[in-house]
Parts: C-alpha cells; sequence; structure tokens
C-alpha cells in the first residue's frame, strides 16, 4: 500500500456512495468502482464479479485494465475456485503466490498479465452476498489487516451501491410497465366508445396497428389519447 492511502480510500469510499444516489447506469458504476479501487489499492487490477441471482452463478462484470475477450461469457459456480470459495465462506482470501496456490484456477491468465499476490473479498449487504472484488498485485505483496479492512469497506460500500442501483432499475421498470398498462387500457376505452368494438377487437386493432407501424403499444396508445383529446372528447 501507498503512504496516504487511508485518506485516499476514504475519499474513494465518498465518491463511491455518492455514485448511489447518481443517474449512473449501472455499468458505469461498476467501471468507477473497479478503476478506483485499483488506485487507491496500488493494485495492477482490480475485478468485479455479480452474483446472479438467477442462475446462482458468479459474473465477471467490470475489471479496469484486462482485455473485453476476458469478460465474455465468464463465470464461476459459488465454491469453484477462489472467486466461489470466497462467495461461499463470506470471508476474505489471501494468496501471497496464485502461482504456487492450487485453489487459484488461472494460472494461464495471472502468467500472462504477470499477476503474483491476490487478495479477494466478499461484496456484502448485511448478510446477502452481492459479489466478489478481486485485487492484484504484480510483485509479492503481503496484504496486511489494514489491507483487508480497506478493501472490505469499499466492497461493502459498493454492494450498497449495486444493490440500491438494481432497486431503481427494477423498480423504474415496474412503473414503466404500469404506465403502458394504463395508457392501453384508457385507448381501449376510447376505441371500444368510438368504434362500437368490443375490448378483444379493441385490443386486437391496437396491436395489429403496432405490429403495422413497428411501434410499441404504448406509443399507439399515446397517439389514440392524444387524438381523442384534441377532439375535444
Amino acid at each position: 500500500m501507498k503512504e496516504g492511502s487511508e485518506k485516499e480510500y476514504l475519499a474513494t469510499l465518498t465518491k463511491i456512495s455518492k455514485a448511489i444516489t447518481s443517474d449512473l447506469y449501472l455499468e458505469d458504476i461498476l467501471k468507477l468502482i473497479v478503476t478506483l479501487t485499483a488506485n487507491v489499492m496500488s493494485a495492477k487490477i482490480c475485478a468485479l464479479w455479480l452474483l446472479d441471482e438467477d442462475t446462482g452463478d458468479l459474473r465477471i462484470r467490470a475489471t479496469q485494465a484486462m482485455s473485453r475477450e476476458y469478460l465474455k461469457e465468464r463465470s464461476l459456480k459459488v465454491g469453484e475456485g477462489i472467486v466461489g470459495l470466497v462467495a461461499r465462506e463470506k470471508e476474505p482470501v489471501v494468496i501471497p503466490d496464485v502461482m504456487k496456490d492450487k485453489r487459484y484456477k488461472e494460472k494461464d491468465l495471472a502468467k500472462k498479465e504477470g499477476f503474483v499476490s491476490m487478495l479477494s473479498v466478499p461484496m456484502m449487504v448485511k448478510d446477502k452476498l452481492i459479489g466478489v472484488i478481486n485485487v492484484y498485485t504484480v510483485e509479492t505483496y503481503e496484504f496486511t489487516k489494514a489491507d483487508i479492512n480497506l478493501l472490505s469497506a469499499v466492497a461493502n460500500s459498493a454492494a450498497v451501491s449495486i444493490e440500491n442501483t438494481e432497486l431503481l432499475v427494477k423498480t423504474k421498470v415496474i412503473q414503466e410497465e404500469l404506465e403502458t398498462r394504463k395508457k392501453v387500457e384508457k385507448a381501449k376505452g376510447i376505441l371500444m366508445k368510438q368504434q362500437n368494438l368490443s375490448e378483444d377487437e379493441a385490443y386486437k386493432l391496437m396491436r395489429k396497428s403496432s405490429m403495422n407501424k413497428r411501434v410499441t403499444m404504448k406509443d399507439i396508445a399515446e397517439a389514440i389519447i392524444l387524438s381523442y383529446e384534441i377532439r375535444g372528447n
């Protein structure tokens, strides 16, 4: 760790915390987290894995330096490799030399990137696992308790950011779906009244128009409602 790291990691925590309430997309937040973490930890690489709640797998979602190919279709089972071990045990793991540790499976990658020492910590929100953050050095380094605490603090702050961002996204999607349904229902009612159609006939007419014009049902509904309101009905 470099001198002044405590002050720097506090600044890093502040930046990550600000991201929680920002308008950044999740991918941008993840990129910010790994970049800031690598800088404050003086690490060559920081890699962030998130737990996919649907599959139960851990998927790599961000790294600040490795190639895009490394990010493609990379997943691990909980309990598999170091990342899976940290996810299962929910405890940090320190590896002095990844080339000498049998649990570390990415030895070809380590050789290519020049990885030596590794620190891996779980990303937690209370007792819930969100993911795992890894940092690697290119020289032998003995991670201290302070290093572990530092990265754990960053990881948990990041976990809150990710959890809140995903919650906001889900909430926004639900709100948009509800808004679309309301507009479709209102538009159906207008068609039923104006053209003496049944509910099913009105919906099919809107659906056909949506497909023919290659626009969403929401767009069709809004056009029907706007036309109705312009006519002063």
